[in-house]
């Protein structure tokens, strides 16, 4: 029996995705496939979960920024038919869009009519012009959210966050987090056991590492590749939650503790003890998200001395406490454990 169950539905949910000319074809693809997943996986089922609609000026090829083109099924001024969740994707250049006064009030009128509306990077611009961003939290890609703040001073941007919920709106950071977005939608509707097998399915993370944050340690090491520390900083990401010192660190990297914080410091911009508490961090934060362990386990799972050097790091990078945020982020049904 899966842990929580859905009801299950009697027709598809139609999911629509706005496209244009310019498009980042990522922001279409990368959450077509995985909301097409569940229907490949519910081959037999008298009623698949979704219906997947290609939406633009018209019906008929759409050429994205990179030059591949995909095919629009219909025409969003000619559409009709219910809608259960759109999805506004983004690309490089959204000026001529943010002009559009036909497609803001359609989408404004739809945002009215559907169960869902949401964007995938960039795509954040357009439901800010139509207003539907008003007073609530959002975020886009990490490159566009200063300019997003400013232009509309009204909305409260998340600069760090991979999605965003606020109400029925959602929000989603740059490009593949329109498919960490999907996936949640496809828990929420779904539930995680059907989830989890799509994001297997497509060799994802069903919530990827650093959590909420578009910003992982991890991701940052991969920016130092090549350099001086590469090798030890992924020889962290498996030791992190060992008792480790700047010296044992240091004679990881073969070199002197006083060379290696200094090394540290320019290829990375953190101390070793910071980026080690980060990743430790990042690590309470997936417990946190996807399993009911108690506080001091998790703690120690990760690299922390106890609960209290943990509630403290989330403090200070949350600014909330550890319960608090598994009470918002949790998605998994759990009986904890026992300890």
């Amino acid at each position: 029996m899966p842990r929580n169950p859905k009801p299950r539905q009697h027709t598809p949910r139609t999911i629509a995705i706005l496209g244009f000319d310019g498009v980042a074809a990522l922001d279409i693809t990368g959450p077509h496939e995985v909301f097409s997943m569940p229907s490949y996986l519910a081959q037999g089922e008298t009623v698949l979960p979704y219906r997947i609609v290609l939406l633009a000026d018209q019906a008929g090829p759409v050429r994205s920024a990179s030059g591949l083109s995909l095919v629009a099924d219909a025409s969003w001024g000619n559409f009709h038919d219910k809608v259960d969740t759109l999805l506004i994707c983004g690309g490089p250049d959204m000026s001529t869009l943010r002009r559009n006064r036909k497609l803001l009030s359609w989408l404004r009128t739809m945002a009215r009519r559907t169960r869902r509306i949401g964007s995938i990077c960039t795509g954040a611009f357009l439901l800010a012009e139509a207003g539907l961003l008003k007073n609530r939290r959002a975020t886009t890609h990490w490159r566009e959210v200063a300019r997003l703040a400013q232009e509309y001073r009204s909305i409260t941007v998340e600069p760090d966050a991979i999605y965003v919920k606020d109400g029925h709106v959602y929000t989603s950071a740059g490009i593949t987090a329109g498919m960490d977005l999907a996936l949640a939608l496809v828990e929420e509707d779904l539930g995680r056991d059907v989830a989890l097998a799509v994001a297997r399915m497509l060799v994802l993370f069903l919530k990827r590492p650093g959590g909420q944050s578009q910003f992982s340690t991890q991701l940052q090491a991969q920016a130092v590749e090549g350099q001086r520390l590469a090798g030890l900083l992924s020889w962290l990401s498996d030791h992190h939650h060992t008792p480790l010192t700047v010296e044992d660190m240091a004679s990881q990297a073969g070199m002197s503790p006083r060379t290696f914080a200094r090394v540290f410091v320019s290829e990375t911009g953190d101390t070793p003890a910071l980026y080690l508490e980060k990743l430790r961090l990042e690590h309470a934060v997936r417990l946190l998200e996807t399993t009911g362990t108690s506080l001091d386990i998790t703690a120690q799972a990760c690299g922390f001395t106890g609960h209290e050097q943990l509630r403290r790091a989330f403090q200070r990078y949350k600014g909330i406490t550890p319960q608090a945020y598994r009470q918002r982020f949790h998605t998994v049904e759990h009986q904890p454990r026992k300890c």
